[in-house]
């Protein structure tokens, strides 16, 4: 598997995210077990973040740990390549010590470059266009609560951002539909997105109209990481973006409702929603350590048979 990467939630095929989903089952199980199962024994993983995190860094570092292999933390602030050396350079290096390598950054073209110079896996611990592994843990969140997501609708209410972003490209892998809801001047941007065909979203101007029926619905803060200058005129523009419980209401019956986290209630969502009974966003944060755990396990590994 060396130089597999996943970079984007697409880089995935269809019969390896179904086999990821049955792994992260397999493991999660023997997790709640208690019982040792170290298949990366003596493997390295390097995380480098240039974004703040609490759930990538928990979830990646624990993950490798209970696979029986070691993680490693770097900051670009206390390395090198905060001091202006070429990624290509580091990619090169940290790739002849470690196994595998996460990187949480900014632009995509930085951990694009990092991967073509890299002799190891990378994995896209998020940037500003995609955020893979969030979407690979939603997913497998919706599978274990209701079942499979081929032909199911997914809501997604606010800012089009990563994580909307990496919905769409699983919605054209996965055979579902995604239901976009944003304020103007906020709409998805396709060739952003990668998205190379639109039959598996649809854009509504009203949030009420993309959540009706939907069995899913999903928001994210309505201001990312590195857009904190425009918070005020965000707080203004999607005001009315709020999944509440009337929103929840015109959802299907038995709809879940998922957040990446951290949420800031009375903003994009209300208290009431994500405390409530559709809610399901504390598995959904669990579930990033044993999606990972599957991934890292794919990605060194390959397939392991039962």
């Amino acid at each position: 598997m060396s130089g597999r990467h996943y970079l984007q939630f697409k880089d995935l095929a269809r019969e390896e995210l179904d086999y990821l989903f049955e792994r992260t089952r397999w493991i999660k199980d023997k997790f709640k077990r208690y019982e040792t199962y170290h298949p990366l024994h003596d493997r390295t993983l390097v995380m480098i973040f240039e974004k703040a995190s609490t759930r990538t860094r928990l979830s990646f570092e624990a993950g490798m740990q209970q696979l029986g292999g070691t993680a490693i933390y770097l900051n670009t602030r206390d390395s090198q390549l905060g001091r202006g050396e070429p990624v290509e350079d580091a990619a090169e290096v940290i790739s002849r010590m470690s196994d595998v390598v996460m990187i949480r950054t900014f632009e995509q073209e930085i951990i694009e470059r990092f991967a073509s110079h890299s002799r190891v896996p990378v994995i896209n611990g998020l940037t500003n266009e995609y955020h893979p592994c969030q979407i690979l843990a939603d997913i497998y969140t919706f599978i274990e609560h209701r079942g499979p997501i081929q032909g199911k609708t997914v809501a997604w209410i606010g800012d089009s951002n990563n994580v909307c972003n990496t919905w769409l490209q699983a919605a054209e892998v996965l055979d579902f539909n995604v239901h976009v809801s944003t304020p103007p001047g906020y709409e998805v941007e396709p060739e952003r997105a990668g998205l190379y065909g639109t039959e598996h979203y649809e854009e509504f101007k009203d949030p009420m109209d993309a959540a009706r029926g939907a069995d899913l619905v999903t928001t994210d803060v309505w201001t990312s990481m590195g857009f904190e200058a425009e918070n005020e005129a965000r707080l203004r523009d999607f005001h009315d973006w709020q999944v509440d419980a009337d929103m929840m209401k015109v959802a299907a019956p038995d709809a879940v409702f998922m957040h990446c986290l951290p949420a800031h209630r009375g903003e994009e969502v209300s208290a009431e929603v994500i405390d409530g009974p559709h809610s399901v966003v504390w598995d959904e944060a669990e579930n990033r350590l044993h999606a990972q755990k599957a991934l890292l396990e794919f990605l060194l590994l390959g397939r392991i048979k039962p």
